[in-house]
């Protein structure tokens, strides 16, 4: 496993996030609780130190694994928690609410749910565009002045959106969708790198089309996240995404059979305005997999050849 700074937070973190959305078990396939936790136990034994989740994914349970897993292999003072506020899961959708009483009532019920006294993280989800970024921005101070959270973010915010919030309380983390399928913020990544933020990539296997396992368009249920969320697993893109794994099938056979996954997250943990990659798998074995991605390096022509990919395949697609 390879460890970058997280950007002015003086914390050093695997450059692979374990990323806790399937893993809560609502709008991905099904598995097992036993795999989902296994799961969770396999990314520590892999040297991740980055667990990110939220109480949005499936109204806590992600939080409740982790917490519960933790406190079992005893390595709670090892591990970065990353955790959310400003979105709920309820009846099966997803409600934005950044009101100071709603943020201060996720903080204290996230702590229980992790069985922890602290965050090292505390993440914004998504801006509500209805509550005052100053009363937002308030509840954050108030917990970081009670011991609750050490270092506050935000996700999915625009870089306007960031500096209107920074005027409050300093933001030290920027979270965004990035990948080989998704590379629109880009700019807005490069910008808060420069600010000093510690950058997190999600979807960084494109919601698993990049793992290569996906080669046929296919209906998903409405609930799905590949239905509803990750946009790329529909027509015009999907094909297109397709002849990017045709070149990448070809690092991989000239690797000795590679992971495509590995190939793709290698391509932004290597970018050097991004210190980790958020990547979801509810099964030991997919866990693993991902994490040897962070042994080895793409070569510059191999980063060229996947740049070129993408110049010819996905420029001008819109995502």
């Amino acid at each position: 496993m390879r460890y970058k700074p997280f950007g002015k937070t003086g914390m050093k973190v695997s450059e692979m996030t374990l990323g806790t959305w399937g893993i809560g078990g609502a709008g991905w396939d099904d598995y097992s609780e036993e795999s989902r936790l296994d799961a969770i136990r396999a990314a520590v034994e892999c040297g991740v130190n980055l667990i990110d989740t939220a109480p949005a994914y499936n109204a806590g349970v992600a939080e409740q694994y982790v917490g519960k897993v933790l406190q079992e292999l005893g390595v709670r003072q090892k591990m970065f928690i990353a955790t959310k506020c400003g979105t709920e899961f309820i009846n099966g959708g997803y409600v934005r609410d950044c009101s100071r009483e709603t943020i201060i009532r996720q903080c204290e019920t996230s702590l229980r749910n992790l069985r922890t006294d602290y965050l090292d993280l505390y993440l914004i989800h998504w801006p509500d565009g209805k509550t005052p970024v100053e009363e937002t921005m308030e509840a954050l101070n108030i917990l970081k002045r009670q011991g609750k959270i050490l270092h506050v973010g935000v996700s999915n915010f625009t870089q306007e959106q960031m500096e209107e919030a920074g005027r409050y309380c300093p933001l030290e983390v920027c979270q965004t969708q990035y990948s080989l399928v998704n590379r629109k913020d880009e700019a807005r990544l490069q910008w808060a790198a420069a600010q000093g933020m510690g950058v997190m990539t999600y979807g960084s296997l494109g919601g698993g089309i990049l793992t290569g396992a996906i080669r046929e368009k296919k209906a998903y249920a409405p609930s799905d996240s590949r239905s509803r969320f990750y946009k790329h697993f529909q027509e015009p893109v999907f094909s297109q995404i397709m002849k990017l794994l045709g070149e990448m099938d070809r690092l991989s056979a000239d690797r000795g059979n590679v992971p495509l996954a590995q190939i793709a997250l290698n391509w932004p943990a290597q970018k050097p305005f991004v210190s980790s990659c958020i990547v979801g798998a509810q099964t030991r074995g997919k866990v693993e997999e991902n994490a040897a991605a962070f042994g080895w390096s793409l070569t510059p022509e191999e980063i060229a050849a996947l740049d070129g990919a993408l110049a010819r395949y996905l420029d001008g697609v819109e995502i």
